[in-house]
């Protein structure tokens, strides 16, 4: 049978025949002739004494078998074809949904009798030519390029996810363009691709890999294939990635994941662990630490980056946060350890104690900088505990390098509170500030976040002592003249011992507050208004005792013992309602600072 080809202008028709059609690739219209030719012989009511020949049935079946045998190979080749070959794709898909519809008209027609070949189920075949196709290509991705030196195991993955990714993204430029769109072809090879890949990476598995092998398959499951594949900007548009499933079953991938993490975990361990006892070594010996950049050098930059680095990689390798923390648990078996031998080396007597003391703040800065920052790789008990270790250890160092200060200071502080406080200020306070400044520029080579937060302890530790000594009842004040003298010291203290703090870097604006508080309490004169601003100190100082308040009015010698009495009771009447207003404390500090002086001559040990 022919066909017709439209002329060009001014030509006559040209007419192909069906082998023409075929040898052209114009598999469309060779399967329309044949359809035709199909319908003459086979559509006519059974019991119809008019029969074609037996030759010309037998003649259209070997033309059906010529004709598909040129639709697969077009379809077969498709994956490895150029420009041309795709093109010829596209006839040999409209020839299958020909074929298709013809399958459906011969369901429609139980009258008549269907050729011996009706239902031709071409797209099922179609498929599953694909299927084998991409099987193939899987197992033997020989065209594909790996570069770099890695074990045959990494080269096979390697070449099957690069294969995979090369023919998906031909699939969504080129081949897609062939199908109609209820094909879905893009989830088609997608699906296929994922079935043949995922029973590889299952034999795999379930075979005896080592650490390097293991880390490298769960990264291609967890990471490479779907943020690299799945999720390429050319592909996530046309594949439907929730459908495929997991690349590899459950209980596989939990092996998988157990056996990397345990060698992780005891790598991370032993690293850390052998960074802690060398660097003990290094203290018991004397040796002073490196200085970077200036300051002592931590250990934390070694063991922050060891644990980092093994979180990330957990990460990528395991493809979620979470899984990898586990790892991010031996910083806390760290801490713990770290903790105890600072503990026990500052028992000692050694002459680096204090250089070593300002290499470990700079170290717990680090590490407390990490945990807050990188918070969501941590379990919240994790986090929890290896802030409150940074802590407990920050708080060590920082009173020892204080201590060292304070007990320098104590004859200084002698004469806070005192009458010749009173008399020689100017004397008292410039041997203190003098002094203070001494001791904090010894400790500028702090890193310079850890030197802040010490003065800012500094100025808490000193204001906390002024005020203890000043309620230590070694002053009493006769009349209004000597109370006002002494709110108006109290205010200038306030300000030069504020103005050295923040000037170093103290940022505790809060307590240049306390002492004109409690100046006013001093001032004032009149009963009702003295109660008014014990009151108000309550409020802004919650932990303000009945004890410091019984020690301030001390103070006021001409404060007559009715009048004491009446603004305590008031401060019980009203501790509920101004307690509630801030949370922040200071006298308790002094509480316990009075404690601690009491101990220190009950024992007859130096305070």
């Amino acid at each position: 049978m022919q066909t017709d080809i439209p002329p060009a202008f001014g030509l006559p028709k040209v007419v192909l025949t069906f082998e023409e059609n075929l040898q052209q690739g114009h598999l469309f219209q060779a399967g329309k002739q044949l359809i035709q030719q199909e319908e003459h012989l086979f559509g006519r009511e059974i019991g119809k004494e008019e029969k074609e020949s037996g030759e010309n049935k037998e003649k259209l079946k070997r033309d059906y078998e010529s004709l598909l045998k040129k639709v697969w190979l077009s379809v077969d080749s498709s994956l490895s074809a150029g420009a041309e070959e795709v093109e010829g794709l596209k006839s040999a898909v409209s020839c299958i949904q020909q074929e298709e519809e013809q399958d459906r008209r011969w369901g429609k027609k139980p009258e008549t009798q269907a050729p011996e070949w009706r239902p031709r189920q071409c797209r099922q075949m179609h498929d599953a030519r694909l299927e084998k196709m991409v099987e193939k290509r899987m197992e033997e991705p020989n065209g594909v390029i790996v570069e770099g030196n890695m074990s045959s195991l990494k080269r096979d993955i390697c070449k099957m996810g690069k294969q995979m990714k090369e023919d998906l993204l031909k699939v969504a430029r080129e081949l897609q363009n062939c199908y109609p769109e209820e094909f879905d072809i893009c989830s088609v090879y997608a699906g296929l691709y994922h079935q043949a890949f995922s029973k590889r990476l299952t034999e795999i598995a379930k075979s005896e890999l080592d650490v390097e092998d293991c880390a490298y398959l769960m990264s291609w499951v967890n990471n490479y294939y779907p943020n690299d594949i799945l999720n390429h900007t050319e592909l996530k548009e046309n594949i439907h990635c929730k459908s495929l499933g997991d690349l590899l079953p459950v209980e596989v991938a939990r092996g998988l994941e157990e056996q990397y993490l345990s060698d992780q975990e005891t790598k991370v361990k032993t690293s850390i662990s052998t960074a802690l006892r060398t660097q003990e070594e290094a203290w018991l010996s004397g040796a002073q630490p490196e200085l970077i950049e200036g300051h002592p050098g931590p250990i934390s930059n070694y063991v922050v980056q060891c644990v980092d680095r093994a979180g990330k990689d957990a990460r990528n390798v395991l493809g979620e946060a979470h899984k990898a923390q586990p790892i991010m648990c031996q910083l806390t078996n760290f801490l713990q350890s770290y903790k105890k031998s600072q503990e026990d080396f500052l028992k000692g007597k050694r002459g680096n104690i204090k250089a070593v003391t300002k290499a470990n703040l700079a170290s717990l800065a680090q590490f407390e900088t990490y945990i807050v920052t990188e918070r969501d790789v941590f379990t919240e008990k994790t986090r929890t505990c290896c802030l409150s270790l940074v802590e407990d250890m920050k708080d060590c160092g920082y009173q020892y390098l204080s201590k060292i200060i304070h007990a320098d200071m104590k004859v200084r502080y002698r004469k806070l509170g005192t009458q010749s406080w009173l008399t020689e200020n100017s004397v008292v306070m410039s041997g203190l500030l003098e002094g203070l400044t001494g001791h904090i520029e010894k400790c500028s080579d702090l890193k310079t976040s850890c030197f802040e937060e010490f003065v800012g302890r500094l100025h808490g530790d000193v204001m906390v002592e002024y005020v203890y000594r000043l309620l230590k009842k070694k002053l009493r004040l006769k009349d209004q003249g000597q109370q006002e003298a002494a709110a108006r010291l109290l205010c200038e203290d306030s300000k030069a011992l504020h103005a050295l703090f923040t000037e170093k870097g103290s940022k505790e604006e809060w307590l240049s507050d306390i002492l004109p508080k409690m100046s006013e309490v001093l001032k004032t004169q009149d009963p009702s208004m003295i109660q008014l601003e014990i009151i108000t100190l309550a409020r802004d100082y919650p932990d303000l005792s009945d004890c410091h308040v019984s020690d301030l009015l001390h103070l006021k010698m001409n404060l007559p013992i009715s009048d004491i009495k009446m603004i305590k009771e008031s401060l019980s009447e009203n501790r509920n309602s101004v307690s509630s207003q801030n949370t922040r404390t200071f006298f308790s500090r002094v509480h316990r600072q009075d404690h601690a002086s009491r101990f220190s001559k009950m024992m007859r040990l130096p305070h």
